[in-house]
């Protein structure tokens, strides 16, 4: 992966093997993302490389990631559960993404279409980050597999530590479960992360 950020408008982030090809996403999006560069340096954020993308900050927070796909290339805003969205534009990461907070593009002219919004968001994210203002912890539980609950309920340890666990480490328990199709494959887990579950971690904790 990359460790420079301008590697990453010139050859891709790294990551599969089109780096530094011209089949890499970053080539197709090349003057969107050019553009995104521009906007984020033009309101004054301090360009770094994260996770092998550009990764733009502020009062010492990130603010915004840029990345690039074979079908897109995006503007994902860190804490975006903090930015109002009045037009309604962001959107969710994924099926598991709690909160919106990606700016899709399709096309290389739309950064240019929608800039005072962009650098309207950006402005916004500025401030809370100079604020020091964070989302509210998010606290909710999911609801467990069948196969989980079952498996808590027939012992007392693994419930006990389960229960024990932060929030966010049960929600990665059950977004890995439910990510299972067949209840065989559910179990298996289970058995398999029944170790990293009384020893206190995550689903994807070593």
């Amino acid at each position: 992966m990359i460790t420079d950020v301008e590697d990453f408008f010139i050859k891709g982030c790294g990551r599969c093997d089109r780096f530094d090809t011209p089949d890499c996403s970053a080539r197709r999006w090349d003057a969107g993302l050019a553009r995104l560069r521009g906007i984020c340096q033009g309101a004054g954020l301090v360009e770094t490389v994260k996770w092998a993308h550009p990764c733009y900050m502020h009062a010492g927070r990130n603010i915004a990631l840029v990345g690039a796909f074979r079908a897109d290339f995006r503007l994902s805003f860190f804490n975006a559960a903090l930015l109002k969205d009045p037009e309604a534009v962001l959107e969710r990461q994924g099926p598991n993404s709690r909160t919106p907070g990606m700016m899709r593009f399709t096309a290389n002219d739309q950064v240019e279409e929608r800039e005072p919004l962009i650098r309207s968001y950006l402005a916004e994210a500025m401030v809370c980050a100079e604020q020091g203002l964070k989302p509210p912890r998010d606290n909710s539980e999911p609801d467990l597999p069948e196969e989980l609950t079952e498996a808590l309920e027939s012992d007392p340890d693994l419930a006990e530590a389960f229960a024990a666990l932060t929030p966010g480490r049960r929600r990665s328990y059950v977004i890995n479960l439910r990510s299972a199709k067949q209840a065989e494959t559910r179990m298996r887990r289970i058995d398999r992360f029944r170790d990293r579950i009384i020893a206190g971690k995550g689903a994807m904790e070593r």
